[in-house]
């Protein structure tokens, strides 16, 4: 497995896994996946990553500002989507290591994560990857007529941050 960069002509593999959390009812408040431009709109440029295995997309994970406000300029949130095939084979723990680095290197200093509390898995791979319970958001969405609470995780920097001079607009 290696992890590279996502490109746009991942697109159509990245929605086929999207649509795979999505069907879970367990990744995101989502009900369709959204079109590229979209997507692409939503996200930081990078660091967007992809796992793959040969020719095989095995997942992804990128970041979302979490304001346009410059204070929060190295505060990001983290969407992390493993291919169902793949999950439990440390294909997620991978992607998360590797952007938690390509993060740092861009001056992020906090990631968050709004998980599901019924998503197990993820809320035990981000603590795995150095990220702690906030709090938990009680019945913050409804999808499909199911209200649910949010796990809000945050992994602060030990690199960058409140020990040193802030980095970006």
């Amino acid at each position: 497995m290696r992890i590279e960069a996502l490109e746009p002509a991942d697109w159509d593999r990245v929605r086929r896994i999207y649509l795979e959390g999505i069907a879970t009812g367990q990744a995101t408040f989502e009900t369709e996946a959204p079109s590229w431009e979209a997507w692409d709109e939503a996200h930081l440029p990078a660091p967007r990553l992809k796992a793959a295995a040969g020719s095989d997309l095995l997942g992804w994970t990128a970041l979302s500002p979490v304001s346009r406000r410059a204070v929060y300029s190295g505060v990001a949130e983290v969407s992390i989507f493993v291919a169902e095939r793949a999950r439990g084979q440390g294909v997620g723990k991978a992607l998360l290591s590797q952007l938690i680095r390509s993060s740092e290197v861009l001056g992020i200093w906090t990631l968050q994560s709004g998980i599901f509390v019924s998503n197990e898995a993820s809320i035990a791979l981000h603590r795995a990857c150095g990220f702690r319970l906030v709090g938990v958001r009680e019945r913050i969405g409804c999808v499909r007529g199911v209200w649910h609470d949010v796990a809000l995780m945050e992994r602060r920097s030990s690199r960058i941050g409140s020990a040193a001079e802030p980095t970006g607009g």
